[in-house]
């Protein structure tokens, strides 16, 4: 009998494990589930609310200020600048707790506002302390 519960217990283990779970944000206009659960992701790392998002990131920018914080977007520039100024784009924006060095002349040229793995790996352990997103819902 032991044994029958073991290996029930290790089966149904092994399912939970196997099954992965959707992504919060599927589309842009998801981006307002980080907001309305946004204690999940606080004093987290970055990394674990990007786990989260899964249409890409086009657009990046850092701020240094305090709070330092990302802006995200799922536009490129020159979709942006090609799209009227309605409220309809969506931004997410990232506070995080240690000071954010964001230094936009050392990006790579030509890519000053790509969000890369690279700065996945760099940025990734920084603490999130706060989420805003901001734009209309459709």
């Amino acid at each position: 009998m032991k044994n029958t519960i073991k290996i029930i217990a290790a089966f149904l283990f092994l399912i939970s494990t196997s099954c992965k779970a959707q992504q919060m944000v599927q589309i842009p206009e998801d981006t307002y589930k980080l907001k309305a659960n946004e204690l999940q992701f606080i004093n987290q790392p970055l990394k674990d609310l990007l786990k989260e998002i899964k249409p890409e990131i086009k657009l990046v920018m850092g701020t240094i200020d305090s709070p330092s914080y990302f802006s995200f977007r799922f536009q490129s520039r020159e979709e942006l600048n090609k799209k009227p100024l309605d409220g309809t784009t969506i931004g997410l924006f990232v506070y995080i707790k240690e000071p954010l060095d964001w230094n936009f002349d050392k990006r790579p040229k030509g890519k000053e506002y790509e969000w890369s793995k690279e700065d996945v790996e760099k940025y990734g352990n920084l603490t999130v302390i706060r989420i805003k997103v901001t734009g209309n819902k459709k």
